[in-house]
């Protein structure tokens, strides 16, 4: 299995759908990236990998990260300091039960899609959209190896 190829073409563009409404309402910057293995602790790879792609450099330090490792199905999701400091206690875990719960039944693009609707619901709370909002961050998915690896 390769990460690439995980998601169809059409599932991709259905995540990439849901990040884009996730930020539409929200100056909060959603990523997501997949790879095949995750020799390490989940959320130390998915920590190294947010900051391999820059995210800790948002405005307002509130970009989150999905991450997954398909073939060790492994996943974490986790937040810069600024939205860390604003999500109540037990946020990432509601986030992460929803996901898992879709995983276990196969659901792997609609959990992820709920996952990022969840993530942009308190983003918007706290990190409101304003007229002047800059994309600070690719939308793209990420895939496998980054550079300097």
């Amino acid at each position: 299995m390769k990460a690439s190829t995980f998601f169809t073409k059409e599932q991709q563009a259905q995540i990439l759908a849901a990040v884009k409404e996730a930020e539409s309402e929200t100056s909060g910057e959603i990523r997501v990236h997949i790879e095949n293995f995750c020799q390490e602790d989940v959320l130390d790879r998915a920590a190294w990998i947010f900051k391999k792609l820059g995210m800790q450099d948002t405005t307002e330090r509130n970009g989150v990260l999905f991450y997954l490792a398909v073939s060790d199905r492994k996943f974490a999701v986790i937040g810069d300091a600024g939205i860390n400091a604003k999500v109540p206690d037990g946020f990432w875990d509601e986030v992460k039960e929803l996901l898992q719960k879709n995983f276990r039944d196969g659901k792997f693009t609609e959990g992820l899609s709920k996952g990022i609707i969840a993530a942009g619901i308190h983003l918007k709370k706290h990190f409101p959209h304003s007229k002047d909002d800059v994309n600070e961050l690719p939308d793209e998915i990420s895939f496998d190896k980054l550079k300097g690896e």
